[in-house]
């Protein structure tokens, strides 16, 4: 009977990858002294100071000759923190793979500085099959040993696709703490800084399994992290809300509430719009939206953020969505007082914000007017020109419409008498002024 052979060792596996690290760094050095040979003519392998200096060189070339043996030095001294760099580096792999919690700790700490310093150690990482042990040391109970593993996660995932392929592969979601009120404020700013480059995996091929991922970015986002560990967990939703087929998973872990309530929040609320931005285009997004009871209201007070216009173009577009073809919904927002607010946005606002808000005061009045016109507006019956109730609707239209312009105009010649007497240029207030005349209305 013949006998299989032996499984590898694990003392086999590293030699193998200890000789693959000799074989890189001795390329490396190969291709250094071969681009050195080729500048100084040099046809020994060693760089030798002494040699160059006894070489034969004109009176006039003094010169010439000091500053090569200086850059001949530089490069020897380079060459020799190359192989420093490589001793280092695998002292450190083999510490992390084979020693103690606390050499671990040190040894992750050690590639992080290496994988800053150079990036192609990045890439070797992958290699040496680093990143598995630091998604272990994740999973750690013992806080320092926790945030060293992130930390150093963060590193090799920044700009290397395929290391944050192997986070993945390696369960890094699956060992996202389940309770936030475990860790302090600098592990929660760190995993939010990792969640949110991992989350750039969302818009390729490879799938990112988000019902891992929102439990723990909801608990961080309702919690008093600071604002910026709550930017962190935005940009990833934001990320993932890209992916149509994340909004459901998105809508039914609770995230459309959340955004809006974080809306409010003048330090957040761009990225929790441009967020909802992208969740109120499918069907589960906007149904979740016309059912929560901060709709339309708080949509309607960052319309009146003069200081955020970007704000007020994304909370405009919401609402455009929301209005589109619901007569319940625009119902809401008249009775909310939405009318005077676009009537200061068509004003003062964006040419953005300007833009959509005439088009949501155009539908107001086509269904004040009782028309249905051929743009995608409020779709309502025809009532014949001329009818008493067509009548009475376009006095009561014609009223409505003179006492909100007579606001509108008070309200801005307010601000237009508050300006002036701050230093501002003559020509803004005269352009303001012209603005301001009822012929800017789109009526």
């Amino acid at each position: 009977m013949s006998n299989s052979p032996p499984p590898p060792s694990s003392s086999s596996i590293w030699l193998l990858t200890y000789i693959k690290l000799q074989f890189f760094g001795r390329i490396r050095r190969f291709l250094r002294s071969k681009t050195a040979r080729k500048l100084y003519g040099s046809t020994t392998d060693q760089f030798d100071i002494v040699s160059i200096k006894g070489s034969s060189v004109d009176d006039d070339d003094d010169d010439d000759h000091e500053e090569a043996v200086v850059i001949v030095q530089v490069i020897g001294r380079e060459t020799s923190d190359d192989h420093d760099s490589a001793l280092v580096l695998q002292r450190s792999v083999k510490k992390l793979h084979f020693g103690s919690w606390e050499e671990k700790e040190k040894a992750a700490k050690m590639i992080e500085r290496l994988a800053k310093e150079d990036g192609k150690t990045k890439k070797l990482m992958a290699q040496l099959e680093v990143i598995p042990v630091l998604v272990a040391m994740v999973a750690s109970e013992v806080p320092s040993r926790r945030l060293v593993g992130i930390t150093t996660l963060i590193e090799l995932a920044n700009g290397t696709y395929t290391n944050k392929v192997l986070m993945v592969e390696a369960g890094i979601l699956s060992n996202l703490p389940k309770k936030i009120d475990i860790l302090d404020e600098s592990t929660r700013r760190e995993f939010a800084e990792l969640l949110l480059s991992l989350s750039s995996l969302a818009n390729t091929q490879f799938p990112l399994a988000s019902s891992e991922i929102l439990p723990f970015l909801t608990s961080i986002l309702e919690s008093d992290s600071s604002v910026e560990t709550k930017e962190s967990c935005l940009g990833t939703l934001y990320n993932l809300s890209t992916v149509l087929d994340n909004a459901g998973p998105l809508v039914s872990s609770g995230v459309v509430q959340t955004l809006l309530m974080l809306s409010s929040l003048k330090e957040l609320s761009e990225k929790a719009l441009a967020t909802l931005g992208h969740l109120v285009v499918t069907l589960m997004g906007k149904k979740a939206m016309e059912n929560s009871s901060m709709v339309p209201e708080r949509l309607i007070k960052i319309l009146t953020w003069e200081d955020k216009p970007k704000c007020q173009e994304l909370s405009a577009y919401i609402l455009m969505i929301l209005a589109h073809q619901s007569s319940a919904q625009r119902e809401k927002m008249a009775k909310s007082g939405i009318v005077p607010v676009l009537l200061e946005v068509a004003l003062l606002g964006s040419p953005l914000a300007q833009k959509r808000a005439l088009k949501l005061l155009q539908w107001f009045k086509d269904e004040r007017q009782a028309k249905m016109g051929p743009h995608s507006g409020p779709q309502t019956g025809r009532i014949a020109i001329g009818s008493p109730i067509n009548q009475r609707g376009a006095k009561e239209g014609k009223k409505m419409m003179k006492n909100l312009v007579k606001q509108s105009l008070h309200k801005n010649m307010e601000m237009i008498t508050r300006r002036a007497n701050a230093p501002e240029d003559s020509s803004k207030l005269k352009t303001l002024e012209i603005s301001t005349s009822s012929k800017s209305l789109p009526y």
